[in-house]
Formats: structure tokens, sequence, C-alpha cells
């Protein structure tokens, strides 16, 4: 077919539904892949990834079909079906491991499922997938384009995964479970040292100790009451000046009282 008829028929299909419907019932091959890269390349995904989807099967293998699967699994992603993206993604850089694209195929792959995170009080199993994909590609692409984003994606997703953990075991607290709590906090501690929830972890474990001893049976009060006072020592060291000062201290004259009155 030549240049100009091609041309006119791509330009016929960006302002008219009819020559389209032609072009998807056609059986020429060609000219459905040189009219979905025009319809790609202004924007008109949904169009463009009905005529890929007919034609893929037929470009497998051949020197074209690099270009093809690439525009496919992009298509995806501009529409915002992610799973679908980051599969196709998943197999163009399989398929095609030296090509100029496969760098960005991996990175957009990493980032579909940053986009499938949901929110942090509902299940992170698609935000630890974008994890690992995001830092398997740090790793593959140490000096990518792409790196500072990737970067900027693993801290947001890091973040909703330390604000979930934080408020699990807040809710722990709240619920009176106060042995999930303790532990919970002092898991919580380990895992993220550097939180900005940090200083509340260590004050809510202590009131979870302290709230854990006086509702114990007579005999591990004494013993619950002295590891509630360790956990306030430890809360006012990392944190002397903090604005709980006031009623942490009032907690700790309780504590102080209870022991020396024997009150256990």
């Amino acid at each position: 077919m030549k240049p100009a008829f091609l041309l006119i028929i791509i330009t016929a299909l960006l302002f008219s539904c009819s020559p389209y419907q032609k072009v998807l019932k056609s059986d020429d091959v060609g000219l459905k892949f040189h009219v979905a890269d025009s319809l790609y390349n202004v924007g008109k995904y949904r169009k463009a990834l009905k005529l890929m989807e007919q034609i893929v099967p037929e470009y497998r293998g051949k020197p074209q079909g690099e270009k093809l699967m690439f525009l496919y699994s992009d298509a995806f992603y501009q529409l915002g079906d992610h799973h679908l993206a980051s599969y196709q993604f998943d197999r163009f850089a399989t398929s095609y491991p030296s090509s100029i694209k496969a760098e960005e195929a991996a990175f957009k792959s990493a980032k579909s499922y940053y986009y499938l995170s949901p929110r942090y009080s509902l299940e992170q199993e698609d935000t630890y997938t974008a994890l690992e994909k995001l830092q398997s590609f740090v790793t593959q692409y140490p000096d990518s384009e792409f790196m500072a984003e990737a970067n900027q994606l693993v801290q947001e997703l890091s973040e909703k995964l330390e604000e979930k953990s934080f408020n699990i075991a807040k809710q722990y607290y709240i619920i009176s479970d106060y042995k999930a709590a303790i532990t919970s906090f002092g898991n919580f501690l380990l895992d993220y040292p550097g939180s900005k929830y940090r200083e509340e972890a260590y004050y809510y474990r202590f009131l979870a100790a302290y709230d854990l001893a006086i509702r114990s049976i007579p005999g591990l009060v004494e013993e619950r009451l002295l590891n509630s006072k360790e956990y306030y020592q430890t809360f006012k060291r990392y944190y002397p000046e903090s604005e709980r000062h006031q009623e942490s201290e009032k907690i700790l004259q309780d504590i102080e009282k209870r022991l020396e009155n024997k009150q256990v």
C-alpha cells in the first residue's frame, strides 16, 4: 500500500468511526499495525489496543514485533489497566531483554504495582509486590534515568507499610489487648528505627505495659509494674523533652506508689 494512500486512511480514522470499523474487519495486518501505531501516538489507546489485540500473534518473532509488544503493553498502562500492563511489560522484558525499551518496561511494570497499592488500612500484597519489583529494578538498572522516581516510589510505599504497622499496634492497645500491643510496638521499633511514629511507639508500649500490670492477677502485678517502669525509663531516655512527659510522670508516680504500698 502506498504511503500517501495509507496517510489518507489514517487521517480519516482520527476523525471518523466508519473507516476504523473497516480496518478492524480487514485482513490487512500491515494496515492494522500502522493504524494502531498512529492511534497510539495521538492518545487513542483504546482504539489502538483493539487493533493490536488482533495482530500481536502475527508479529511474534518478527522485527516489528518488539515495537508492537511495547506499544501493546503501554496501551494498557496508559488506560490504567495496571495488572495487565505489568504482566505485558514483564513478557516484553523477557522476550526482548536487549531492547532499548527493556529498562522502561521494567520500570513501568513495577510502577503499575505502585498504582495498584491500596491505602494503608487494606491488605498490602500489591504494595509488597511493588516494592519487590522496584528494588529489583534499582539493582538491575543503577544508572537509570528513572532511578530518582523509583527511589521516591520505594519511600512512599515503605512509609505506607510503616503507617500500617504502627496502626495495627495502636489498635491492639485500643481494644485492650495489651500483650499484643507491647509485642507489636516492640517489633515496630525494630523494623522502623527512624520512623516518625517512634516517640509514640515508645510511649504507647509503656502505657500498654502499665495497663497490663494494673489489670493482672495479684501474682503478676509486681513483676509487670517493674517491666512498665523499665519501658518508662527507655521512653524518657530517648525523649526527655517529650510533650507527654507530664502525663508519663503521673503514671510513673502511680507505679511507684503501687510498688511501695505493695498493692499487688
